[in-house]
């Protein structure tokens, strides 16, 4: 039973992805006030409204209403993980981790209904910083609760391993401001906002391009590895954050000849548009859980469990 906590953080890695997908495609279709009502779903309990009409109704719906049968499914998982870790798990890290997993999941889901409840932008954007925050969390403990051999990289890989999540927390938190930004912002946070995920993009990308060239040839292979799909992971969301550029505002006029100028950007709810701008989303989110994996892979042996 010893590897059971593992197995479990693995699983609630795995929920939390379909989660956090779902919820970026509630984003990008504008779907969270597809219900009116919270924690009831058109005054039937959440469990219990009809399967018909939720899968054969409206596609805001079954995002809306799929985002919160989700939600209550990792809410379950995380309590299970906590009761596991507990009881098999001797290290403190990993036991202290657990209850900040149990206790970010209850602010996430009391965010969620706040968002439907006063249908507050504000909201939204917190929602959307909490959400990749509890998935680091439980990368760490799939991470931590497996038995690792690897050794620690020198200091300076090391300490830049470790400050790859960080940063792409940061992006993400910046990318949440332009995601669930208000119509009336003036032109000039935006630019502003712009510029802040531009740059942060080009921090995350030297950063972990620092780290692949220091990991070559190391002995620690956990994190030359995750330093190589981490690299890979940011030249594609590189790729998408044009793609999702185009999508949503068009191409710049200096960037392309008269002739091949876009007269209007693509529509991002078409398909498209939002498989591209929900998977830039995404994908940010899973830079940042591979982070926290290379984070402590860098580590070596003091952090693992």
């Amino acid at each position: 039973m010893k590897h059971l906590p593992h197995l479990v953080a693995v699983l609630l890695v795995m929920a939390t992805v379909v989660l956090l997908s779902f919820g970026a495609l509630v984003t990008t279709y504008e779907a969270a006030m597809a219900v009116p009502d919270w924690p009831a779903t058109y005054g039937h309990n959440m469990f219990l409204f009809p399967l018909a009409e939720w899968l054969g109704g409206p596609w805001d719906l079954f995002l809306e209403h799929g985002h919160r049968l989700l939600g209550a499914a990792v809410g379950l998982i995380t309590l299970a993980l906590a009761a596991a870790v507990w009881r098999w798990s001797p290290a403190a890290t990993v036991r202290w981790l657990a209850v900040a997993a149990v206790v970010l999941v209850l602010i996430q889901g009391g965010l969620g209904g706040a968002r439907v409840l006063l249908d507050d932008t504000t909201v939204a954007k917190v929602h959307a910083c909490t959400g990749p925050l509890f998935f680091a969390v439980a990368v760490a403990l799939a991470a931590l609760t497996r038995q690792s051999g690897s050794v620690m990289l020198p200091r300076v890989a090391a300490g830049l391993a470790a400050a790859v999540p960080i940063a792409a927390y940061a992006q993400l938190v910046a990318g949440a401001q332009l995601r669930h930004l208000d119509p009336a912002t003036p032109p000039r946070i935006f630019h502003l906002l712009v510029g802040t995920h531009v740059l942060g993009a080009i921090v995350v990308a030297l950063i972990v391009a620092a780290v692949a060239v220091m990991t070559r040839g190391t002995t620690n292979l956990r994190a030359r590895r995750w330093a190589l799909v981490l690299t890979a992971a940011v030249v594609g969301q590189l790729l998408l954050g044009g793609g999702t550029w185009v999508a949503k505002y068009g191409v710049p006029s200096a960037v392309l000849p008269d002739g091949w100028r876009l007269s209007a950007p693509i529509v991002a709810r078409s398909g498209w548009g939002a498989a591209t701008v929900t998977t830039h989303a995404v994908l940010g989110m899973l830079i940042l859980g591979g982070g926290v994996a290379l984070g402590i892979a860098a580590a070596g042996p003091a952090g693992s469990a």
